[in-house]
């Protein structure tokens, strides 16, 4: 860390607040910080390569860890080799053929002898290769015996060219060699060589944030020694051991980042008191035609009671698909409004947004809550009217896009934000929408609304504790009475003629069908079927007779909801879609969901997109069609025919596919896990949040000196990510 990093460093630490400055950009002082391009051995085209996989920077490459480590034991004879086991050869190159690169022939192939025997030894897709072998090296080479022709073969194995000069005796050793994640122009050879030389280079530079006392208690190595033996264990116990450390490093920060977070928001911001008397919660529920479940009533309590308190509710509010989260917003919406201040609600898309809208309509029916909907397509004359009445207060709830975000968008006094499916919205954006105008209180350092956050998609609790660890969460953890079972089956393509008759004869019964498809358009790139090419198709050949709509992203927006209102109405039989209906739309006749290329979704997506079915009084099916021979991919889909419970889904998910895809983490603004494994290290994160609250607690600002590199890390692994800090 450089001298401008330590000077940040050494002020006191406190979370950014929706007003503060954006961070100043990152000047490189120390060789940590130095571009990749001037690396032994890098140049710029290297260095092109090298951004593509995130690394700009000496410190990004030597955190470039290996995804594992390749024990090769101590050379042993030609002669000894056993099929199929892996082993170390070294031996006199004999021969060296090489061929152009051709589907099915090996780009270089060489004869190695030892004196008790030969053996062949090909590399495919190498072409980098060519050049680099001759008769009579002295060639090391590692890898699974295999057999060409009679002789034992080893096909792409590790290679390290040896000193023919040097005593035999110097070559018999073990060692344990770090493989990277490659790339179709970066071998993990050459990655090892570049990573090698930033070593060799800046080792020394890596300073070592965690306190001893801290250290010694969770028995960590030191971090210099940890990058270095995670990169060049003598043996693999100390892979294990550096690998350790590192993802104690990844959790530990997170969770001391969150601390603070809490911490300051305790201490500092201030939101309006947003209290639930007996009068406004009759008027509330008056405006439901039904009952609150137990689950919901619950939930509400919970909200309430952090709206009734002056400091900043944050909460996130998970429930399965259809467990009736929209009335529990809705109720919160209400208080605040009941409450004289405004209420905003922000959807991630046009068709959502209006879906909620078209929902409170319903709802306040004949009520004096002044509402609107505004989004990207609102009309200018429109749009300037109602910023004027949103400026002014005269409009209590408005719902809307990420036009919400803009800067003309102004509030009187925003007592309350509700974000629906928020993993879907930027850091930046939800640091936008904090920031927005809320009324002075007395003694308030910084004033913000009230957040509330809701998501369908069930949270693992190691990921809430990750990525919503500064959010309290509160879950819906049953159904509304009346909610039909969903039959999901897996279908081949030789069964997809009997699925499709399945599907005529539910439309011949009434039932309506949404048929979906994983892109709007053919793609050059993808071998998959789209939305706007295979809807004549349906309507042709696999629903005759049928009315059938199409709608997708891509569509105007007044287009789109002219479709929504013929399916919602009945006048169509099948809608031809994509996942724009992934969540919010309701058509309780809806009782099919035909998934095309079911394997391309995510478990998460495709429980959300059953969930658009099975909302009226019959039972309703979910016909999950693929043709991939892939077993990962049948196993992901045969979860969803076991289970419709989403917490278990989305356990499944994290396991398979981890928490950057589950829920698009990407966006939360924290960096990368380089190391860390949500599931493999839940032990170590429990540590970590543990050991960072205890530090919070004791040191609140960490004004201690002894925690002066701590604060110089954290500033340096969140440099332009520091948003983060002040968003829910």
């Amino acid at each position: 860390m450089g001298p401008a990093a330590a000077d940040h460093a050494s002020r006191q630490f406190r979370p950014a607040t929706p007003h503060s400055p954006a961070p100043v950009a990152f000047k490189p002082q120390s060789p940590l910080d130095k571009p990749v391009q001037f690396v032994r051995g890098v140049g710029p085209q290297r260095a092109r390569l090298l951004s593509k996989i995130g690394i700009q920077t000496v410190g990004d490459l030597i955190e470039y860890f290996p995804f594992r480590h390749e024990h090769q034991g101590r050379p042993q004879s030609v002669d000894s080799l056993v099929l199929d086991a892996h082993a170390t050869v070294i031996g006199v190159v004999d021969s060296v053929r090489s061929s152009p690169a051709r589907r099915g022939g090996p780009s270089v192939t060489l004869r190695l002898s030892d004196g008790t025997g030969t053996v062949r030894v090909a590399w495919f897709n190498a072409p980098y290769l060519r050049d680099r072998f001759q008769r009579g090296q002295v060639l090391r080479i590692h890898g699974q015996v295999g057999e060409f022709e009679g002789l034992g073969q080893f096909v792409n194995p590790t290679v390290e060219q040896l000193d023919p000069k040097a005593s035999p005796k110097t070559w018999d050793f073990e060692r344990v060699v770090p493989i990277y994640k490659a790339t179709a122009s970066l071998s993990t050879i050459h990655i090892a060589r570049i990573v090698e030389s930033a070593l060799k280079e800046a080792i020394s530079s890596i300073t070592e944030p965690l306190p001893a006392s801290l250290r010694q208690r969770r028995q960590l190595m030191g971090r210099q020694e940890a990058v270095r033996r995670m990169h060049h264990p003598d043996q693999p116990s100390q892979a294990v051991e550096a690998r350790r450390r590192l993802a104690y490093d990844e959790l530990f920060t997170m969770q001391l980042a969150i601390s603070l977070q809490r911490r300051w928001t305790a201490t500092r911001a201030q939101a309006p008191r947003l209290p639930v008397t007996p009068e406004i919660d009759r008027r509330i529920r008056r405006r439901f035609p039904f009952s609150l479940t137990a689950a919901q009533n619950k939930v509400i309590s919970e909200i309430s009671a952090d709206l009734a308190r002056d400091k900043p509710m944050t909460r996130l509010l998970q429930g399965d698909v259809g467990s009736g989260k929209t009335v529990v917003a809705l109720y919160a919406a209400l208080t605040a409004i009941a409450n004289k201040t405004q209420c905003a609600i922000l959807a991630p898309t046009e068709v959502l947004a209006a879906q909620h809208f078209a929902g409170i309509e319903r709802y306040l029916a004949g009520s004096r809550v002044e509402r609107c909907l505004l989004t990207g397509k609102t009309p200018k004359s429109q749009r300037d009217r109602l910023l004027a009445s949103i400026a002014k207060g005269e409009i209590n709830l408005i719902v809307g896009t990420q036009a919400l975000l803009e800067k003309a968008v102004e509030f009187a006094d925003l007592g309350l934000v509700i974000v629906d499916e928020q993993h879907k919205f930027g850091v930046s954006q939800r640091a936008t929408m904090r920031g927005k105008k809320t009324a002075p209180r007395r003694g308030a350092t910084t004033v913000v609304p009230h957040y509330l956050v809701m998501t369908a998609t069930p949270i693992p609790r190691t990921l809430s504790m990750t990525v919503f660890g500064d959010l309290d969460i509160s879950t819906i953890d049953s159904l509304p009475p009346g909610r039909q079972p969903i039959h999901t089956k897996i279908v081949r393509p030789e069964e997809e003629a009997g699925a499709w008759l399945a599907v005529r004869q539910r439309i011949c019964e009434g039932d309506q069908v949404y048929v979906v498809y994983p892109l709007v358009e053919e793609s050059d790139e993808l071998d998959l079927k789209a939305a706007t090419v295979e809807v004549g198709r349906v309507a042709r050949d696999l629903l005759p007779n049928s009315k059938v709509g199409l709608l997708h992203g891509r569509m105007k927006n007044a287009d789109k909801q002219a479709v929504m209102r013929e399916f919602a109405a009945g006048r169509l039989d099948a809608l031809v879609c994509t996942t724009v209906i992934e969540v919010g739309v309701d058509v309780p006749n809806a009782t099919v969901m035909v998934v095309q290329h079911a394997e391309r979704y995510g478990l998460a997506a495709l429980h959300q997109l059953r969930g658009r079915v099975g909302r009226g009084s019959k039972a309703s099916i979910c016909l999950l069609m693929t043709d991939s021979p892939s077993g990962l991919a049948t196993e992901r889909l045969d979860i969803l025919c076991r289970t419709t419970d989403g917490f278990r889904i989305a356990e499944e998910d994290l396991r398979l596919r981890g928490p950057g895809e589950l829920l698009g983490t990407r966006q939360h603004g924290w960096p990368e896990f380089r190391v860390a494994n949500l599931l493999e290290d839940a032990d170590l994160l429990m540590q970590a949040r543990d050991d960072a609250a205890s530090l919070v607690r004791e040191d609140p600002s960490l004004q201690n000196p002894v925690y002066a590199p701590l604060k110089a890390d954290l500033r340096r692994r969140f440099r332009d990510k520091v948003a983060f800090i002040h968003v829910g």
